[in-house]
């Protein structure tokens, strides 16, 4: 919840002039639902950074004031949209039904759907990392095909790293993302080497190459950090 369509447009202008186009790398924004379409008129000549919402509702349409449909964030511009992320999950006491739900209303929409999956820090230490994110990661493609699941991206965010300036090492986020590469394998055979698996958890311009480097980290799902321009050009040029 930063960032209304005023600073938005300043945002944009600053990090664009920061970042030229890298045609090596996929660049995500994901903005308040009320910023999403001044982000979209500000990048109208920089198809190569794409724009998602942080959360959509799993109905098409209805009675549900405040809620935001999948088709009507496709409509304003958005190609991606976060579902089960952290804050969602643990603030807003969101479900794995209803990830299950949200992916589906995604794929309804033509929406790609960024999974969201992480443990929290007493089930880190209960040792229930991966028994924690398979749950997750299962419910929330249930009875997605694997025609779908070939055009899904995942995102690996143990809680316990999430605004703490604590971080994973990249040998801990290896680790959990074999566990979630296998799955996808078990789901989509041919296409499961395909699908990005991201690393969010406390990264910085600091931390963020390292990460990157780790083995089955294809990417990283940036919080705090990314409300820097200057500071977000350098983790995205990493």
């Amino acid at each position: 919840m930063n960032h209304g369509p005023t600073d938005a447009r300043e945002f944009l202008r600053e990090f664009l002039r920061y970042y030229p186009r890298h045609a090596d790398r996929q660049v995500l924004i994901f903005p308040a639902s009320v910023t999403l379409p001044a982000v979209v008129e500000g990048l109208r000549d920089r198809p190569d950074v794409r724009v998602g919402i942080q959360n959509i509702h799993w109905e098409d349409k209805g009675a549900f004031t405040g809620e935001i449909s999948a088709a009507m964030a496709r409509d304003a511009g958005a190609h991606y949209a976060l579902v089960g992320h952290s804050e969602r999950r643990h603030v807003f006491g969101e479900t794995d039904e209803q990830t299950q739900l949200k992916v589906a209303a995604c794929f309804r929409a033509r929406l790609t759907p960024i999974l969201c999956v992480g443990e929290k820090l007493e089930e880190r230490e209960a040792g229930e990392t991966e028994s924690v994110v398979l749950r997750q990661l299962r419910a929330g493609l249930a009875g997605a095909g694997a025609e779908h699941v070939a055009h899904i991206l995942i995102a690996y965010e143990p809680v316990w790293a999430i605004g703490t300036g604590k971080n994973a090492t990249p040998e801990d986020a290896s680790r959990v993302h074999r566990v979630i590469r296998a799955e996808l394998k078990a789901l989509s055979p041919e296409k499961y080497l395909a699908i990005p698996i991201l690393y969010g958890g406390s990264v910085n311009r600091a931390n963020a190459a390292q990460l990157l480097g780790a083995p089955d980290v294809d990417g990283v799902l940036v919080g705090g950090a990314s409300l820097d321009a200057e500071g977000w050009s350098a983790i995205v040029r990493a």
